[in-house]
C-alpha cells in the first residue's frame, strides 16, 4: 500500500516540503479501525519502545529493591533532554543502584535542550554519558542486570538474558511472535525492534488499558510505569516535547522515537495509535497528533488546544517572523473506506 501525504509546508504560498508516512489506529480486539497509508507498515520502534523495555525490570521488582521513586521510574522510559531536573533524577538513580555512568555504553553527549546545553558549555562542561538522552533507559536496565546478577559488561548485547527478556516482552505486548520482530541496533547501542505499526499500536493500547494484559505481573508493571509517566510527564521528554504535552492528559500514554516514529493510546476510547513520518522528521508530530485527535472526535479539547499552543502551524524564520505554514493533508479512513 502506498504511503499517505501527511503534511505540506508552504513558504510565501509556495509548497516547500511534503511529508509522507503511515498511520495505524487499532481497537481492543487488535483490529485496524482507522488508517492513512499502510497501517501494517514495518517500522523501527526506536525510543517509542522505551516503556516496554522498562517492563522486565519493574516486573522483577527493581523499584522496591532499590527504593526507586515514580520520577526515577518515569525517566527510565524517557528520551530526556538533560535539563537540570533530568540530571538530578539520573544522578539519584546512580546513587541508589551504586553504578556510575562509566558503566553506560551510550556515547558521551551534550544536553539536547538548547538552554541546558548553553549553560553546560558556559560552565565548560565536557560531554558525559549521563547526558545521553537514553541514559535513563540504560540505568534502568543496568539496575535490573545487577539485581539479576547477570553480566554488566554485555548488558546491551542481543543475547544477554535481560535483552532476551525485553524482546519476549515486546512481542507479548504487541501480540506477535518473536520471530516476526527484526532486530537492528539503535543509536544508543541497544537492540531496536522492527515490527508492523499495527502491532505497535496494539502494544500501546495495552499500555493505556492494562486490563487487556493477561499476565498479572506484567499488568502490574505497566500500571507502575504508565502511572509514573502521567505523574511526571516532563521526565519522559522535557519542556515542550510532544510526548510530555500529551502525557499531561491522564487519559493518554505517549512516547516518541527517533526518525519520525510516534506512539500513543487513549484509555477511555481504548484506541492504540502509531505513525511514521517517512523522511524521519519529528517536527510534524504535533500537527499529526492534533489532526488525529480532531478526526476521531477526541473529547478533551484542552489537550488539542494545548498542543496547538505549543506547536502552532506557523513557520517562522530565525528572527521569529511568520514566513510560512504547515497544512494537514491526510484523512483517516476506516477499513471499509480503504477497500
Amino acid at each position: 500500500m502506498e504511503s499517505a501525504l501527511l503534511i505540506k509546508e508552504y513558504r510565501a504560498g509556495v509548497m516547500e516540503c511534503a511529508h509522507y508516512g503511515h498511520i495505524s489506529i487499532t481497537d481492543e480486539n487488535g483490529n485496524v479501525v482507522y488508517s492513512a497509508g499502510d497501517p501494517h507498515f514495518r517500522a523501527f520502534t526506536r525510543s517509542s519502545a522505551k516503556p516496554f523495555q522498562a517492563i522486565p525490570g519493574i516486573r522483577a521488582g527493581i523499584a522496591g529493591h532499590y527504593g526507586l521513586t515514580a520520577q526515577e521510574i518515569a525517566i527510565m522510559s524517557s528520551s530526556h533532554r538533560s535539563e537540570p531536573m533530568h540530571i538530578q533524577v539520573l544522578e539519584q538513580i546512580e546513587s541508589k543502584i551504586g553504578l556510575g555512568e562509566e558503566c553506560l555504553i551510550c556515547a558521551p553527549s551534550y544536553p539536547l535542550n538548547e538552554e541546558s546545553r548553553n549553560q553546560w558549555l558556559r560552565a565548560q562542561g565536557e560531554k558525559r554519558r549521563i547526558l545521553h538522552n537514553c541514559s535513563g533507559k540504560h540505568l534502568g536496565i543496568l539496575a535490573y542486570t545487577q539485581m539479576k546478577q547477570a553480566d554488566l559488561g554485555t548488558y546491551a548485547e542481543p543475547e544477554h538474558p535481560v535483552q532476551r527478556e525485553i524482546l519476549e516482552t515486546m512481542a507479548y505486548m504487541a501480540g506477535i511472535e518473536q520471530k516476526e520482530i527484526k532486530l537492528g541496533t539503535d543509536g544508543c547501542g541497544f537492540p531496536v525492534f522492527s515490527l508492523p505499526l499495527s502491532a505497535l499500536s496494539n502494544a500501546y493500547l495495552k499500555l493505556a488499558c492494562p486490563d487487556l494484559i493477561e499476565d498479572p505481573s506484567t499488568r502490574s508493571a505497566v500500571e507502575t510505569i504508565t502511572g509514573a509517566m502521567n505523574e511526571y510527564p516532563l521526565m519522559v521528554g522535557g519542556t515542550q516535547r510532544v510526548d510530555s504535552v500529551l502525557l499531561e492528559d491522564s487519559n493518554i500514554v505517549a512516547k516518541g522515537g527517533f526518525k519520525g516514529v510516534f506512539g500513543f493510546a487513549l484509555k477511555k476510547e481504548r484506541l492504540g495509535i502509531t505513525f511514521k513520518v517517512l523522511d524521519g522528521s519529528e517536527e510534524e508530530w504535533a500537527y499529526i497528533a492534533i489532526s488525529i485527535l480532531e478526526q476521531i472526535g477526541y473529547s478533551n479539547r484542552k489537550t488539542i488546544e494545548r498542543l496547538a499552543e505549543v506547536y502552532p502551524p506557523d513557520i517562522r524564520n530565525d528572527a521569529g517572523k511568520v514566513v510560512g505554514r504547515a497544512e494537514i493533508e491526510f484523512k483517516l479512513h476506516s477499513p471499509e473506506e480503504s477497500v
